[in-house]
């Protein structure tokens, strides 16, 4: 008997989706292969009932969770495939293959993370993509923000919320408009021009970034975000994706392959636990309705 839904993904979009379907009697088929994509995160933060909490444990309650839910399969396998159309998807995973009526995609996305020395030992630990998730931690220290484009310049001021002292790092790749420029003086963030050579540690943490010629600047933490890509089964699929490279969902967070939907990280730059979570809710929603409304419109009337 075919699955209602597969799910790939078992981080906070996946685990919602999964607990949303469960309780409307739907049967699923949860895919996890690990590892999560926050995995250099210590914590999750900023989401109610769960602030600090590790991801391990959160995935660890939220599986728990699943349990009463019979109907509900949460697996430990890689969804290496995905074929057919909708009501009739064969889902090929490491462990064979099984059949869907629909699809959710949950698998969030790829971090590339430069090769500046220093960077990848030091993610998630002093550099950092998301100020609501980790700022408050390193509230009122020496910020850095490595800025991916001239037009990203006055995000810098943002960071201000959290602390006085703010350095926006341009690595030399563009020329700092005039107007930024100002705007940035005048909320007092300094702006480093000059190219990086490397980041440099002290017991486990940053210490400062280096800069080519030996220079450096004193830095406790670095707001950056590395460019990002969807993973293989994504682009397999050959779904519509954004300028940015997010996969295009409609209002119901169905993509372009009818029967397919995606929730999550995937489909946005707007990225952390909660909102994955919520997204992954919402995709249930419609995905019960209509699938509840397939089923009682194509049932045999009883006399």
């Amino acid at each position: 008997m075919p699955y209602d839904v597969v799910i790939v993904g078992g981080g906070p979009a996946g685990l919602s989706a999964a607990l949303t379907l469960g309780r409307a009697r739907k049967r699923v088929l949860l895919c996890d292969a690990g590892p999560p994509r926050n995995a250099a995160a210590a914590l999750v933060h900023g989401f109610a009932t769960r602030d600090g909490t590790p991801p391990s444990e959160f995935r660890r309650i939220a599986r728990e969770q699943l349990a009463p839910y019979d109907s509900v399969d949460a697996r430990d396998v890689r969804v290496e495939g995905i074929d057919g159309d909708a009501g009739r998807f064969v889902v090929r995973t490491s462990a064979g293959s099984v059949e869907a009526r629909r699809v959710l995609l949950c698998t969030g996305m790829v971090d590339e993370l430069p090769s500046l020395p220093g960077y990848r030992e030091l993610w998630g630990r002093s550099v950092f993509q998301c100020p609501y998730c980790h700022a408050w931690e390193v509230r009122g220290s020496a910020f850095g923000y490595l800025v991916p484009a001239a037009e990203w310049l006055e995000w810098s001021m943002f960071l201000k919320g959290w602390t006085g002292d703010v350095v926006a790092f341009t690595d030399g790749a563009f020329a700092v408009p005039d107007e930024a420029r100002r705007k940035l003086d005048r909320a007092q963030v300094r702006i480093e021009e000059r190219r990086l050579a490397g980041l440099r540690a002290r017991q486990g943490h940053l210490a400062a970034v280096q800069l080519e010629g030996g220079a450096e600047v004193h830095r406790d933490v670095l707001f950056a975000r590395p460019p990002q890509r969807q993973g293989p089964l994504v682009g397999a699929l050959g779904l519509t994706l954004d300028d940015q490279g997010f996969v295009v969902v409609d209002g119901h967070k169905q993509t372009s392959r009818p029967g397919i939907y995606a929730a999550g990280d995937l489909t946005t730059p707007a990225q952390s636990a909660i909102l994955a979570a919520a997204a992954g809710a919402q995709a249930a929603g419609t995905l019960n309705h209509e699938l509840t409304l397939a089923l009682v419109l194509t049932s045999t009337p009883s006399r």
